[in-house]
Parts: structure tokens; C-alpha cells; sequence
């Protein structure tokens, strides 16, 4: 099995995604326990002093400036995680909680936590023995960061609380520990407080958001350009030097990736016949690669933010190589949030153009001799024509999705901390953005491929050819009578979201953007 080693400096997106989904195998570098035994060793050093140092010898937040003498310290931090651990509603997802885990993890790993290397060695073990803690949907106000789901985290270390086997049952995480040989933790000075003070589940939310939307930004221009195909529209608008005259590098990926899928095709290019006379397409159809390259460009400026995120040790306090303990407010989730609730606003345009190519697929009077609704027997068939209101409630939900967290702000802890992120709830609101998304490029490929089919006497580019084949294959019947659609939606939709879509094009294609 695949081993992600955990050092000092940061981890990359791709490891996240190993271990979050993949369940690779976790392992602490000796540099990283080195470092951990120096920061530990200052910790110790400042908790045997009189004088009081926030999370080490004082109460946390409002609650700072009590002195916590040494018999009562350990306590204090069992019961930071114990109160802490406060979460409501659903539970969270597991490859979301192992990312929430994991990143943790990196940030102790760092050595300016202040938390032993023993405690570090549990986290990796216990997400090794693929044991999952519950976590819930509200809790998190993205300041001081996400700390309700960390707190459940940390419980399960502690061996208190419910945790998911890695059977997949939920149990006392004090049971799963046993049967996995592993010693639940007792907190010392600062580690109850370290285990909660992070961005994590938002930066583990966006790293693997980032990698679902580059798979559908490149799903999406696959289905723009067989729309453009069924449309018979013109593909001169995806000429390279129209482009880069407005060098936005994302419209010239999208506009390149839709050019490479109608290379050779028989169905563009039809303006002046006389049974679909026009001079140009409709915006939804010709400004595609702007719409998607700039959703693109989007989602390289959230990866930027994302590498950052990924390379910093975000704790309060934290431990300096100089020997200082100091407070800070890293753990603010601002940076976080607001490429959360940028790629929720791109993501909704998105979808949004996608429905408009759809319909203009179905409407009679706008598909250039298509039959209404792409159906068998208009009239007795209704065809596509709900499919079609299951895509409109989809980006109607998307724009109110789109909606920024980020600009919200609510107080909290006696007014101490009075300026919140809410950027775990942007997080939340984008993953459901982007099951959306899935589905209504599920429809518009179900849609511009029947379409496509219904073009008798013309033949598809070859690419086209293979995103049908393809789509076929999948489960997705043809055009043909009235059926039950769902089924076929549904296949549609594990089409896109496998990544089938994509590959089944680059067989004919190469690599697209």
C-alpha cells in the first residue's frame, strides 16, 4: 500500500488525496519526530515556570487570563476536547474527516505545536487502522479554526466517544482502539489545545474540491463542444489567435480542449444552409471557453492559496525555533473561505451555461431541425423535456449555493473571538455545489449525444464518436421511445463523476487541459 511520509515542511495536495481516499498508509519522518521532541522540550520548559503562557498555563479564548496551576493542567486539556467536542446534525464524510486528520497531523508534525512525539504517532496509527471519528455538520465557524470537528478528532484519541471501524460500523472509539493495539492519549500541557487550532477540514475540503473541478471543467468543455456539434454550429470561434488576443490562460485551455474534441468533424460549420440559416452562435454556445476559462483561472488562484495553506503550520500558540511561545491568529480561515466561495460562484456560471446549451437542444424553434425535446414521437413522447427541469432546479440550488459564507461573520466566546471565516460552512455548501455540477453536465451530455444521433446522414468527429461510444457503454441508452429516465441519468451521472467521460475522449484526443 502506498505510504505517505509526513515531514516538517507542509504536504502536498496529492498526499491529502492519497490518504483521504485512497487510504494510503501514514508515517512520521525522523525529522519530524526530532522536531517535535525540540518543541516539546520547550513546552515542558515554559509549563514548569510561574509565570502564565496562553494554552500552556492559562485558560483558552475568553477564558485566558486564568492561571491553571500543574495539578489541575492535564485536566484542563481532557476537557477542552470534551467540551470542545460540541458538533450537531449529519455526519461528515469519511474521506473528509481522514482529510481533516491528516492535516492535522501535518501541522503537529511541524514542531511548533508543542506536542509530544507520541501523540503525533497515535494520529498517524489511528488513521492507519482506518478508524474514523465521528464528525458533524455544524460546529465549525472557520476561527480558531475548525474546532467542533477537530475536537471529535481528538476524542477518539483520547478513546472517548463514537468512531467508524474500519468495517464501516460505528462504536465506541475506546473498543476501536483496543482491537487496534492502540493506547488512547493522555493530554499534557498545550497538546488538548494543539489537536483543535486549525483550518484543516476546509483546507482538506478544497484540496479535494480542487480536484473534482478539474475533472468537470474538462468534462464540461467535452459536452460544449458536442453541443456546438449537434447544434451545427461553427468551431472557428475556438481558433487559437482569437484567443490569444484575450490571453486568459484558462480560455485557451477550454477553447483548445474543445477544438482537439471536434477536429474532424462533419456536423459544424452548417451556418448558411438553408434549413439553419445564422451569422453566429448563441452566447451559451460561443462564449463557453470564456465562461470555463475563467472558472479555470479560478481554480489555479484557489490551488495557489491551497499550496500555501498546504506548507504552513497553522496552531495558537505556536512554539518558534528562537524558544518563544506566541499567540497569534493564523488559524483564521479567511484565505480559506474566500476561494471556497469563489469556486462556488464559478462552479454555479458553470452549470448555469451548461443548462442554457441544453435547452437550446431541446427548443425546436433554436435546435436548427432537431425534434422538440430530442423526442421520438413529440406529442406522445415528451423526450428530454423533464430532464431538462431536473437540470434547472439543480443550477437554480447552485446560484443559491454561490451565495458567499465568507461575507458572513457571527461572535462568539464572550465576544474574544468576534471576527469569524465561516469557512467550513463554504466548504460544505461547495461539495454540494459540486454534486450538482456533476449532474447537470451528466445532462447536457445525455442530451448533446442523443441530439448528435438524431443528425442523420452526418458523422461526428471521432472524439464525439467516442465520448458516445463511451456514454453507451455506461449504461446510457440511445434515442428511442419514452422510458423511465432516471436510470439513465444516473448512469450519466457516474459516467462524468468516475472521470469515464474524459478518458473515453482522450482515447481519441491525447491529454486535454
Amino acid at each position: 500500500m502506498h505510504t505517505v511520509v509526513v515531514g516538517t515542511s507542509g504536504t502536498t495536495a496529492e498526499d491529502v488525496i492519497a490518504v483521504a481516499r485512497g487510504n494510503a498508509r501514514v508515517q512520521l519522518s525522523p525529522e519530524a519526530l526530532d522536531a517535535l521532541a525540540r518543541s516539546r522540550a520547550i513546552v515542558d520548559s515554559l509549563a514548569a515556570k510561574p509565570e502564565p503562557v496562553y494554552g500552556v498555563s492559562t485558560g483558552f479564548g475568553a477564558l485566558a487570563s486564568r492561571h491553571i496551576s500543574p495539578e489541575l493542567r492535564a485536566q484542563l486539556q481532557r476537557n477542552i476536547v470534551r467540551s470542545h467536542a460540541a458538533g450537531m446534525g449529519p455526519r461528515v464524510e469519511r474521506e473528509v474527516v481522514r482529510a481533516l486528520m491528516f492535516l492535522r497531523l501535518k501541522t503537529v508534525a511541524s514542531g511548533h505545536t508543542g506536542v509530544r512525539p507520541s501523540v503525533a504517532q497515535t494520529m498517524a496509527d489511528v488513521l492507519n487502522a482506518g478508524i474514523t471519528p465521528v464528525v458533524h455538520e455544524y460546529g465549525s465557524l472557520g476561527c480558531s479554526g475548525d474546532l467542533a470537528p477537530l475536537s471529535h478528532c481528538a476524542l477518539t484519541l483520547m478513546g472517548e466517544g463514537d468512531a467508524e471501524g474500519p468495517d464501516g460500523v460505528v462504536r465506541p472509539a475506546g473498543e476501536l482502539l483496543a482491537e487496534a493495539g492502540i493506547e488512547p492519549v493522555e493530554l499534557r500541557e498545550k497538546e488538548g489545545l494543539a489537536l483543535l487550532n486549525g483550518t484543516d477540514g476546509m483546507l482538506g475540503m478544497l484540496v479535494m474540491a480542487l480536484a473534482d473541478l478539474g475533472r468537470l471543467y474538462t468534462s464540461a468543455d467535452i459536452t460544449a463542444a458536442l453541443t456546438l456539434e449537434a447544434l451545427l454550429g461553427t468551431e472557428k470561434v475556438l481558433a487559437p489567435e482569437l484567443h490569444a488576443i484575450r490571453p486568459h490562460p484558462g480560455q485557451g485551455a477550454s477553447a483548445a480542449n474543445m477544438a482537439a474534441v471536434l477536429k474532424g468533424s462533419g456536423l459544424t460549420g452548417h451556418f448558411q444552409e438553408e434549413s439553419a440559416p445564422r451569422v453566429q452562435d448563441a452566447y451559451s454556445v460561443r462564449c463557453a471557453p470564456q465562461v470555463a476559462g475563467a472558472g479555470r483561472d479560478t481554480l489555479a488562484h484557489a490551488a495557489l492559496v491551497a499550496s500555501r495553506e498546504l506548507a504552513s503550520a497553522v496552531d495558537n500558540p505556536v512554539v518558534l525555533p528562537d524558544g518563544r511561545v506566541e499567540s497569534n491568529g493564523n488559524f483564521h480561515g479567511a484565505p480559506v473561505a474566500y476561494v471556497l466561495d469563489f469556486l462556488a460562484i464559478a462552479a454555479a456560471d458553470l452549470g448555469s451555461i451548461a443548462e442554457r446549451r441544453t435547452d437550446r437542444l431541446l427548443d425546436k424553434n433554436r435546435s436548427h431541425g432537431l425534434p422538440p425535446f430530442l423526442a421520438e414521437d413529440a406529442g406522445v413522447d415528451s423526450g428530454l423535456m423533464i430532464a431538462q427541469y431536473t437540470q434547472a432546479a439543480l443550477v437554480s440550488e447552485m446560484k443559491r449555493l454561490a451565495v458567499p459564507a465568507s461575507a458572513d461573520s457571527i461572535p462568539s466566546s464572550a465576544m474574544q473571538e468576534d471576527h469569524v471565516s465561516m469557512g467550513w460552512s463554504a466548504a460544505r455548501k461547495l461539495r454540494t455545489a459540486i454534486d450538482n455540477l456533476t449532474r447537470i453536465i451528466a445532462i447536457e451530455l445525455y442530451a448533446a449525444t442523443r441530439a448528435i444521433e438524431l443528425r442523420h446522414g452526418l458523422t461526428a468527429a471521432p472524439a464525439s464518436l467516442a465520448a458516445i461510444a463511451g456514454t453507451r457503454e455506461a449504461g446510457v441508452a440511445g434515442p428511442g421511445p419514452d422510458r423511465f429516465l432516471a436510470p439513465d441519468l444516473a448512469a450519466a451521472d457516474a459516467f462524468v463523476r468516475s472521470g469515464g467521460l474524459v478518458t473515453a475522449v482522450e482515447s481519441v484526443t491525447g491529454p486535454l487541459a
